[in-house]
């Protein structure tokens, strides 16, 4: 018998479609295994809520190999020393993964290839980094430009089955117990409601596309509308890569309708690995070096503000309710996170970087990439960005993408006022004792704003 081959999982949790996991199949026996490294990512280790997520991710993984006679086996620590310590035991040399573009895996990938002979396949994007070159050779900061470019090489290749035989491995290292891990929240379970939304997972990932498929005719529209589930919700199975992205295109594109607008992003998600590949600290640091000098208010002068905007008491209810639905369920309705994000860098004058550590540590779908390019795009900080001056109204734009309905479900206090009143109840004198007055009216915070950004100026 062939010597094992480790097969390493990171946020590429599937059998199908999955380049590493056909390639240790076709090499020999097959180690699966998942490492839990919290120390390589530093300040990006991961949030709460994708704790919840992954725990029942491997738990599925784990099961859908177990039906192939396998196991996932689990470690916590240091990657390279894991692996390592496991292909001496097991007699491996070689470890097949996917790419990933995060500044700790790319590290970790190097450490690991110090020792192991690494193969590391594409298939986490669309098109892997560097796929798609501008007219000099450089790589792409403008999204539409970018767009363009990779849709000229799309279709992606169909996708392929999972294998239909794995070689087990004679002898099994030890694993660690998932429950052991603690991923799971208690005392209190803040996430007792997330199993109502979500089911993680590759069959809950595949069941979630072919709901998705019904509701695309009307994808263009209901997409902006708080009150519809008119989004995919396919964000935490891609960023866990339960499913590809390369599967998720073909089916989308074989459904009826113009499918057109939501390819462009799963497009964005490319767009968006592709600046923290260029740019390894977008998280921490602003793209536009401009905005170094913004006077933001002191976190230690501003708590009370930030405080009510993450537990959802800013007195502006399309804000409160997004950031109620993001407390309950670990995610928040797209137009809406623009909505939250711009009230709290533009109104309340607060970095966008406390923001977005606020959203990595709640989202189930909390993607570096994702989540810094958006944080900055809102900002204006961003290579490719929202002008700073454009200054949402959150009033209005709950009045003109219909959040009514959004609202009485996330803010029961106001659920009893009629379309009218609900947007802005201070404005028609009908807000309850219950629910806070505004913590900043909008003409005040978008005079500070604006202020302070003239100020910013050289």
């Amino acid at each position: 018998m062939s010597p094992p081959v480790i097969l390493w999982f990171r946020q590429d949790l599937r059998l199908s479609d999955q380049a590493a996991v056909a390639a240790a199949a076709d090499e020999g026996p097959v180690i699966p295994v998942y490492v839990l490294d919290d120390e390589a990512p530093r300040q990006w280790k991961m949030g709460g809520a994708s704790r919840w997520w992954l725990h029942y991710s491997l738990k599925s993984l784990d099961e859908n190999l177990r039906a192939r006679g396998l196991r996932l086996i689990l470690r916590r620590g240091d990657c390279a020393g894991e692996l390592g310590r496991i292909a001496q035991l097991s007699g491996a040399r070689k470890v097949h993964a996917l790419h990933h573009y995060e500044p700790w895996w790319r590290n970790a990938e190097k450490a690991v290839a110090k020792t192991l002979d690494l193969c590391l396949h594409d298939g986490a994007l669309l098109l892997p980094p560097g796929a798609v070159r501008t007219g000099n050779g450089g790589s792409y900061r403008i999204y539409t430009p970018f767009s363009r470019a990779v849709m000229e090489q799309m279709p992606p290749a169909p996708p392929r089955p999972a294998p239909s035989h794995m070689q087990v491995a004679p002898d099994w290292p030890q694993s660690d117990s998932l429950d052991d891990w603690r991923l799971l929240p208690s005392s209190p379970d803040w996430a007792k409601a997330f199993s109502h939304d979500w089911t993680p997972g590759e069959a809950g990932a595949r069941a979630h596309v072919s709901a998705f498929v019904d509701e695309l005719a009307d994808y263009e529209t209901a997409r902006n509308l708080p009150s519809r589930e008119g989004t995919s919700r396919l964000s935490p199975h891609l960023h866990f890569g339960e499913i590809s992205p390369a599967h998720v295109w073909h089916r989308i594109s074989e459904a009826s309708g113009d499918a057109t607008v939501f390819l462009k992003e799963l497009i964005w998600r490319d767009y968006a690995h592709t600046q923290i590949w260029t740019m390894p600290r977008y998280g921490s640091e602003n793209a536009r070096a401009g905005f170094d000098a913004m006077p933001w208010r002191d976190l230690r002068e501003a708590k009370a503000d930030f405080d009510a905007w993450k537990s959802g008491r800013t007195g502006y209810p399309i804000v409160d309710a997004g950031m109620r639905q993001l407390w309950t369920t670990g995610w928040m309705h797209n137009r809406v996170r623009m909505i939250a994000a711009s009230f709290l860098i533009k109104h309340l004058l607060i970095d966008w970087r406390h923001g977005a550590r606020w959203f990595w540590d709640t989202l189930v779908d909390a993607s570096y990439a994702n989540n810094s390019v958006n944080w900055q795009w809102v900002a204006g900080s961003g290579v490719d960005a929202n002008i700073f001056s454009r200054i949402m109204a959150p009033l209005t734009q709950s009045e003109k993408f219909d959040a009514a309905d959004y609202i009485r479900q996330w803010v029961p206090e106001l659920a009893h006022l009629d379309d009218a009143s609900i947007h802005d109840p201070d404005a028609h004198d009908v807000r309850p004792p219950d629910y806070p007055p505004k913590c900043i009216g909008h003409r005040e915070g978008r005079e500070r704003a604006l202020t302070a950004y003239r100020h910013s100026k050289p």
